[in-house]
């Protein structure tokens, strides 16, 4: 059978963690279902994978629950399940950026569809397109006018914002869309005039309008390593010492 694996996140304000954490492993563990699921009073992010009936049971079991009801996920299909475990964290960010004033539980940062946002790439408006992931994930692909920050991991974005013009449009992305919940509200506390999200990120581009404007692969945290435009495993391995993809590195995996 085909393996469908999920990944989605909620902003909402969670009470009692460690009661739903036990509910949420003795769902997973019924199911055998294999991936990570962060909480925090903040929210939840999970990554997931397991056969379809299986996954399509959580989502069930998450619907009925009125902190989750409305949760999407990016769906897609592997051969294996790309997970060797299950992981349940409680963490104080579900993505850590150590900004509160940055609160998606408050306000959301304006968003852009997919589809438009390539309108805005086949005019080649004038805007910068941010990429928000670490530098290892840009060595394996990106939007092709996109401008990297250089970071190894996201909580060092801010400090590296004053090498972004403020006055000119922003259109951010990352691979889901959850670091940008965050960005995208810090960048507007720190004044720059013009600041959107792309919805869904990079996977939720792909779903949507396919791979024009980006070239290359999108990583993914998970055994599979990257998928392609089409939501599938590419087979790319991971060097062991920069982290991005072998055969663009000097090293040996």
């Amino acid at each position: 059978m085909q393996i469908l694996n999920i990944a989605g996140y909620k902003f909402t304000t969670l009470t009692h963690l460690a009661e739903l954490r036990e509910r949420l492993l003795d769902q997973c563990l019924s199911l055998n279902i294999k991936g990570t699921i962060l909480l925090s009073s903040e929210g939840i992010n999970l990554s997931l994978a397991a056969h379809k009936d299986a996954i399509l049971a959580f989502q069930n079991y998450l619907a009925n629950d009125a902190s989750f009801s409305d949760m999407s996920f990016h769906e897609s299909y592997s051969d294996y399940i790309p997970f060797k475990r299950l992981k349940i964290k409680l963490k104080k960010e579900i993505i850590t950026l150590r900004q509160p004033e940055a609160n998606p539980n408050a306000k959301r940062a304006p968003a852009i569809s997919p589809a438009l946002f390539k309108e805005w790439l086949d005019e080649n408006k004038d805007i910068t397109v941010l990429d928000t992931r670490n530098d290892y994930e840009v060595k394996f692909g990106s939007f092709t006018k996109a401008t990297h920050l250089s970071i190894s991991d996201f909580s060092d974005l801010p400090k590296q914002l004053a090498q972004i013009t403020k006055t000119k449009p922003v259109v951010m992305f990352c691979t889901g869309g959850i670091r940008c919940e965050k960005a995208a509200l810090h960048m507007i506390n720190e004044g720059f005039n013009e600041v959107y999200q792309l919805d869904g990120g990079i996977l939720g581009y792909f779903a949507q309008v396919g791979g024009e404007h980006y070239q290359g692969d999108c990583f993914v945290f998970d055994d599979r390593i990257a998928v392609n435009c089409h939501l599938a495993a590419t087979g790319t391995k991971q060097c062991a010492d920069c982290s991005g993809p072998v055969g663009a590195c000097t090293h040996t995996n």
